[in-house]
């Protein structure tokens, strides 16, 4: 690992798997190297970036850390680029972040196979501090509330703060419960790792891989190393096999090569006033350019910066959101001081499965701390964007398994719709290579696009000028930070009014006191809730006490009325991401009214004329059994042969024939019988659509009047989208009707 003059040399893929304890020993040494000021790890050249390009990664621990801007972890640990693989958020936590936590380590211990993971707090950890101090007040008030990412972010760490006083008892102080909480969190993460990941069990279990936990004092600059966590044993032996829970669902400078320009303590702390955004662009551009042309001019943290850090706080000058690959230490790759970069980082540089982790780290970040800009930093070779685009191409091919198996394969999932938007904008066909550092890119817009998308706070720092947020790609290649500028749909997205992630949203209910939802917003609800279903990001389901009273007490108001198939693979409310009181469900086999007749047209002359519901969608499915019987049935009457109607299923079946029928006579005779099934899917919700308007006289006219809209749907058992078909082709006619009630009850 060190050449001659002390300078070191770069791990790579081409290094043997370091065993756990020469790991440690390895994080120990390079600890005691910062502590003493004597640090080997300072120069990087372009024959040690190129073998980490060309042999790629290979770290010998990956760590989980806290953001804040003062416990720089590569530099804490006098590690090279490609040592260690880091994942860093407000409170080292896996709150809010699970599936990106638990996926980046999987990845980590088992393809770049990683045989150390170390769960790193820092005392005066203003996350676990301000969690602690919340549960403290919460305690007292018995009053929560959530309003933004970072408030949810907080209270999530509550039961840290709980376990922590109950360590300390009901008599101690708050800074002291809060101090020990710091502690009792590092464990905290690190049983989540061990339970909600079957992957990191078991090597833990074989031996292959160690966990312990650490804590880094601000003010010595020491690693404390805790050791294993005291339920290990305990948790080994668990069988949990599912996912985690949310998947289941300046020192600053100025500018050139000169002398850093430092805060008054020689690092930034809150004394130093806050730099503006531009400003805060040129120091990471200056910084990245001392790096790459391996002339760095960040020095050492003294024994007085550190208690700088401590007694004045942090002021980082930027947030950065980049990747956990060990290649792209980003403290180092900006030549940064301890205090200047407030860091989180994942595989993939991505919000997706880790929102409020990552919107509310920022959001007290660019809140609490000042700070006036946000870089996402993706970067060349990204392992989880390669991984995602190749998942997206095996979806394609249909080699793709539909579920995720693990937290990493959720990650990847996740991503892949990043992948398919770049291949969108390259085109079909195009190659590998291209689609993935294309995707690199897209990826970094779209982690922009969903912080001003979900985060008020952000937005309206942005809209005032107090915030900017801007993308870059770090090339491995050559060291240096592609600026990409602000994202394309910056103007539009400002425009938002979502308040929280997706994950910690919550739908409202309906009820009488909302009044009658016009036909076009219902549809649009139906439209959006389907989207968040069909991309795994549904928040239906948040339901309260006070919610379901409400239901009862004031009554339904449901927006869209639907025939839908009974099929069990077509649950509605759960399709359309729907919340009790949203949706008026009738369903049956086959989606129809044929034996159902004054079952189904009273049911929706009700729910139009008593619940006042302006919306009616009928909905067939891919797939369907009930038409695929009446099909066989239709093709076994042409054949001759008459079935026998011996029981209410042969009845259904016969009277759905006929929808068969016609079918066939539209595609022809050469059409095949799976053909026909497809076509009849579609007619048949048409022939239910034209049953309702030739024989309610209610719902006629109030489709004449347009006050009532009648639409069509396919739901897709393979994607869950639903495809959206308009009114019936016969509408108009039918309008003119003057049937006035269903055949078996005229």
């Amino acid at each position: 690992m060190s050449s001659p003059g002390g300078r070191r040399s770069v791990r790579t893929a081409a290094d043997p798997p370091m065993a756990p304890e020469e790991a440690l020993k390895h994080l120990k040494e390079g600890n005691m190297r910062f502590v003493k000021g004597e640090p080997q790890a300072t120069r990087t050249n372009e024959g040690m970036r190129n073998a980490l390009v060309d042999m790629g990664q290979a770290p010998h621990t990956a760590i989980v850390g806290c953001a804040d801007s003062r416990a720089p972890l590569e530099t804490i640990f006098d590690a090279m680029p490609g040592d260690v693989f880091v994942l860093r958020n407000a409170g080292n936590t896996c709150t809010h972040a699970e599936g990106s936590m638990v996926g980046s380590l999987e990845f980590c211990t088992g393809k770049l196979g990683a045989r150390m993971i170390l769960v790193m707090g820092h005392t005066k950890c203003g996350a676990v501090y301000g969690a602690t101090h919340a549960y403290l007040e919460a305690r007292k008030s018995d009053v929560v509330s959530v309003n933004s990412a970072l408030e949810g972010l907080l209270l999530d760490l509550a039961p840290v703060a709980e376990r922590a006083l109950s360590d300390m008892g009901s008599s101690s102080d708050a800074e002291s419960v809060a101090a020990h909480a710091v502690k009792v969190n590092v464990f905290h993460t690190i049983d989540f790792l061990l339970r909600y990941s079957e992957s990191i069990r078991d090597k833990v279990r074989s031996g292959q891989v160690e966990i312990q936990g650490g804590l880094y004092h601000l003010d010595t600059g020491t690693v404390e190393f805790m050791g294993r966590s005291p339920r290990q044993t305990e948790l080994l032996s668990s069988t949990h096999r599912g996912l985690p829970p949310s998947m289941t669902r300046e020192g600053g400078r100025t500018s050139g090569y000169g002398p850093a320009a430092r805060g008054m303590h020689g690092v930034r702390t809150a004394a130093d006033s806050a730099v503006a955004a531009d400003e805060a662009l040129k120091m990471l551009q200056a910084g990245n350019e001392r790096f790459a042309v391996g002339a760095p001019l960040a020095k050492n943290a003294t024994a007085k910066m550190r208690e700088a850090l401590v007694s004045h706080g942090q002021a980082p000058h930027t947030a950065i959101l980049g990747c956990a690959d060990s290649r792209v230490p980003v403290d180092t790759v900006f030549d940064a001081m301890p205090g200047d970069l407030f860091v989180l980082r994942n595989a993939g540089n991505t919000c997706t499965h880790a929102e409020g982790s990552m919107v509310g780290s920022l959001e007290f970040c660019c809140g609490k701390l000042g700070s006036k800009l946000i870089l996402v930093l993706g970067h060349t070779q990204c392992g989880a964007i390669a991984g995602a685009t190749k998942t997206h191409l095996a979806s394609k091919e249909g080699d793709a398994s539909k579920n995720a198996g693990c937290a990493l394969e959720g990650l990847l999932m996740g991503l892949s719709r990043v992948a398919k938007q770049a291949e969108k904008e390259l085109g079909v066909g195009a190659e590998t290579d291209k689609l993935i550092a294309h995707a690199v890119k897209v990826n970094v817009f779209t982690s922009i696009d969903f912080l001003l998308k979900y985060s008020e706070p952000l937005r309206q720092l942005v809209k005032s000028g107090n915030l900017e947020i801007q993308g870059g790609i770090y090339h491995l290649e050559t060291g240096r930070v592609e600026f990409m500028g602000r994202s394309p749909h910056q103007a539009q997205l400002l425009a938002s009014d979502s308040s929280l992630p997706p994950s910690l949203q919550a739908l409202p209910i309906r009820t009488t006191t909302d009044g009658p939802m016009p036909p076009k917003e219902a549809m649009k609800l139906l439209k959006e809730g389907n989207d968040r279903f069909a991309v795994g990001a549904a928040i239906a389901g948040k339901i309260s006490s006070d919610m379901r009273k409400a239901l009862v007490k004031e009554g339904q108001a449901p927006h869209t009325a639907i025939i839908g198939c009974a099929d069990s693979r077509a649950p509605l409310e759960t399709v359309f991401d729907a919340m009790p009181g949203d949706i008026f469900v009738l369903r049956n086999a086959g989606n129809t009214c044929s034996h159902s007749e004054g079952s189904m047209v009273g049911s929706l002359e009700f729910c139009l004329g008593a619940l006042n519901t302006k919306m009616v969608m009928v909905l067939g499915h891919t797939a369907c059994g009930a038409i695929k019987g009446a099909t066989a049935t239709y093709m076994q009457c042409k054949a001759g042969r008459i079935p026998q109607v011996t029981r209410a299923l042969d009845a259904l079946l016969v009277g759905l024939s006929n929808v068969a029928k016609k079918a066939s006579a539209e595609l022809g005779e050469r059409a095949t019988e799976q053909q026909i099934v497809a076509r009849t899917i579609k007619l048949n919700v048409f022939h239910t659509i034209d049953f309702l308007l030739q024989y309610s006289s209610v719902i006629r006219e109030k489709v004449a009047t347009g006050e009532v809209e009648i639409q069509g749907g396919i739901y897709d058992l393979e994607t869950g989208r639903v495809e959206f078909l308009g009114k019936s082709p016969n509408q108009a006619a039918l309008v003119r009707s003057g049937a006035a009630m269903p055949p078996s009850l005229a």
